[in-house]
Formats: C-alpha cells, structure tokens, sequence
C-alpha cells in the first residue's frame, strides 16, 4: 500500500503525468524534455528526481549526457506508470502538443543516425561481402533460442539488429555498446519499429553493470573478434545468465585475411571450436553444438553453451565432473 501511495502522490502533478507520458513513448533526457516542455532545466530536473525517487522512471549515465525511461514492467512501480499513462485522456490537448514535438525530436535522431550509417556502410558492406547472406545469420540465432524468453543481452548491439530481430520473442532486451554514435543509431532505429522493451546502454563488455544470474539469453553477434580478452568476454556474460540460460557467440571461423586485421580493426582473425569450447567450460557452462555458415571465403560460426539448472552445477561440483 506504502509503496503505490508513494507512486500515486509523486505523478499527482501536471508536468509530472507530461514527463511520464513522454519517457513512456522515447527515453528522454534533460535537453529535449526542457525544450518540449518549455521549462527550465532545475524545474524539469526537480520532477524527474521525484519520479525516479519513487520508483517510475528509470535513468542512466550515457558520457555526460542522463537518459530517462519508464521503469521496467517487471516491477509494481513500473506497472503503475503503465497504468497511469493509460488513464491520460487520448484527446488531450497538452499531451498531444508534446507527442508532436517528441515526433520532430525522433526524426532528428533518425536522420542523424542515418548519416552516420551511410559514413560507415561501406566498410561494413565490404565485410559482410566476404560470407554468407546476413539472413541466413540471424535465421540460425532464431533457431539458437526458445519461442519467447524474458530477458535477452545483445553485447556489442551496434546498429541494434539482434534487439529488432528478437524483440517479438522476449520481454525486455537490452544492448550494450561503447560506441556513443552507434548507440545514437541502434536508439533511433528501435524507435522507427516502436520497439519500447529494448532499450540500449552505454557499457563494458568487460564488465557488465547487470546482476549475476539475471539474464535469460545472452547474443555476442560479430563482436569477439575486436576483443583484447574474449575469455573475459564470455566470462562476464556467463555471470549474468539465469540456470538454463543460453549464450551465444556468433563470430568468424578462423582465416587469413589480414586485411580485416590492418583495415577494420579486427584482433583476432576467428576462433577455432576447440578454444571457444574450452572458454565456454571455464565459464562454468554447458558446451552445445556448433552451426557452421560457409561463405567465400569467411565461415560464420554460431557456438551455443547453456548454464547449466542448479541441481547440475551442485552434481558438478561435488563429483569434479561435467554433468552435462
């Protein structure tokens, strides 16, 4: 009872209902909602404190920029804020004055982001020539994962690809990057599909600022081979997935194209099964089969492991053997 009383009295205010509504529809920060809102940046920062201090919003650090979002659904304050979005007045004269100018923000963003994409569609084109059809990778990492699943990871999220492709499977997803501008890109292009339950982070694929065993699938899609340490990679995924929870690592089977090496970056010229095995072990999972893609001349290879139920590790620790 405390706890919706504390919600209720925090989005009893006009300007508050105006900022729930908006990071309803887009995550928000303190610039564009001071310029949608015509208010000044303490009052605006003032409502948003209130709003996260009970519970109904959610924020993040992206650089020095902080974004704000509704809080998530699996929550009694994110499932209020839903409920109370829904009792807004569609018609709404004020709230649909600020949908029209969320709207003019949003095509900002995407044409930024387009921008962007179009600076850097010819290196990713030039390597993705080298293999198979894309299509046929994300068909393979569909087959990699149940029907519908809660939680989904996308380290490395890029463009937010593997976000848009699962997003009708699993309940809340959400991307990490160190990439500021593709992060601008993967945001915008959620948004062009009104995908509201994915959402994308600044973050370390080293070190993941998510709880141990909270994640049902974790996706490393065409991400290992610019990794100083992929051990550590799968390690720190391995730690966030829930028993039972799969992990999936798509990536190059090994070659000799040093051009990938001196012209876009890559570290590590693929990966051989048997390494990718022994580090998924390490990891303290559960080694499943591998699909190979053949292209000319690059292969994709799709390793899947999967943590393994309680009552396995328990078997795996007390007999010093695999129980898989």
């Amino acid at each position: 009872m405390d706890r919706v009383l504390a919600c209720l009295r925090a989005a009893a205010e006009p300007t508050r209902l105006r900022l729930l509504a908006l990071c309803a529809a887009s995550d928000m920060n303190v610039s564009d909602l001071t310029g949608i809102l015509g208010q000044s940046q303490p009052r605006v920062s003032r409502h948003l404190k209130l709003l996260c201090d009970a519970g109904l919003l959610d924020r993040y650090r992206e650089g020095s920029w902080v974004f704000y979002c509704l809080a998530d659904d699996s929550g009694e304050e994110g499932r209020i804020a839903r409920q109370l979005i829904s009792l807004l007045p569609e018609k709404d004269q004020q709230t649909g004055q600020d949908q029209e100018r969320l709207e003019e923000i949003k095509e900002q963003r995407a044409t930024a982001a387009a921008e962007y994409f179009r600076a850097n569609a010819e290196e990713w084109d030039s390597v993705r020539s080298l293999h198979v059809q894309e299509s046929d990778v994300e068909s393979a990492l569909l087959e990699c994962f149940p029907v519908h699943f809660s939680d989904l990871l996308d380290v490395g999220t890029g463009t937010g690809r593997m976000l848009q492709l699962f997003a009708d499977r699993v309940d809340r997803g959400v991307g990490i990057d160190t990439s500021r501008d593709m992060l601008a890109v993967a945001r915008a292009n959620l948004e062009t599909m009104g995908v509201r339950h994915c959402h994308v982070r600044l973050g370390d694929m080293y070190r993941l600022s998510l709880e141990d065993e909270s994640i049902d699938g974790v996706v490393i899609h065409q991400v290992l081979h610019y990794s100083e340490n992929p051990a550590r990679v799968i390690s720190e995924s391995a730690r966030v997935l829930r028993p039972g929870g799969v992990l999936v690592v798509a990536d190059f089977s090994p070659h000799n194209l040093e051009s990938l090496r001196e012209e876009h970056a890559h570290l590590r010229l693929g990966f051989d099964d048997n390494e990718i095995s022994d580090w998924f072990s390490s990891a303290g999972l559960a080694v499943g089969p591998v699909n190979k893609l053949v292209g000319t001349p690059l292969t994709v290879a799709l390793w899947t492991a999967t943590r393994p139920s309680v009552h396995l590790q328990t078997e795996f620790h007390e007999t010093g053997e695999q129980a898989y």
